[in-house]
């Protein structure tokens, strides 16, 4: 874990950056930074109670479950994740009732090997999944910024829910 001081030093407004791996997934109170990078055809899925500010930041790489062939971590699968990270905010003191999603990536890194709509086209896939999750959940998607053939990184700020994004070819902006 490390450390950013955003105003010189003062113990109040030390911001704590968590990284979010390939397959992983976080929960973090206020005062935390949570950071999935290299999203290319994965899928960051943030989670937000803002009356607890508790987030959770999941960094999915593949759509489902049952297609996995070595099925072992489950957190790298969107429809197996979501679950697992609204669980773990509740036990925590989240509302899922309270719960927020935001979601970045699934894109196609390959579009001229990977035609649009092919079975090949994982980050699509992997949106597609994630929508119909949080919709069954009765989660609502209040930002999105999905597809295209851009990597991203995701920076999630548990103090006021927002997320910036950062792209190779754009400065960040926030959601």
């Amino acid at each position: 874990m490390t450390v950013t001081d955003r105003s010189h030093g003062t113990d109040r407004d030390r911001v704590a950056e968590l990284s979010v791996g390939l397959g992983q997934m976080r929960i973090a109170g206020p005062r935390h930074r949570l950071v999935a990078s290299g999203l290319g055809s994965c899928v960051a899925i943030a989670l937000y109670d803002g009356t607890t500010r508790l987030g959770g930041l999941a960094h999915i790489m593949l759509p489902r479950l049952a297609e996995a062939h070595n099925p072992l971590l489950v957190t790298k699968f969107a429809d197996t994740a979501i679950g697992l990270m609204v669980d773990e905010m509740e036990k925590q003191g989240a509302d899922c009732l309270r719960l927020t999603a935001k979601v970045f990536g699934g894109g196609n890194m390959f579009p001229n090997l990977i035609a649009l709509g092919s079975p090949m086209d994982v980050g699509k896939r992997n949106v597609l999944t994630v929508r119909e999750t949080l919709a069954r959940l009765s989660i609502p998607i209040v930002a999105e910024v999905v597809g295209g053939a851009i990597g991203r990184t995701v920076v999630f700020d548990t103090s006021d829910g927002s997320i910036e994004v950062r792209t190779a070819c754009l400065a960040g902006r926030m959601y």
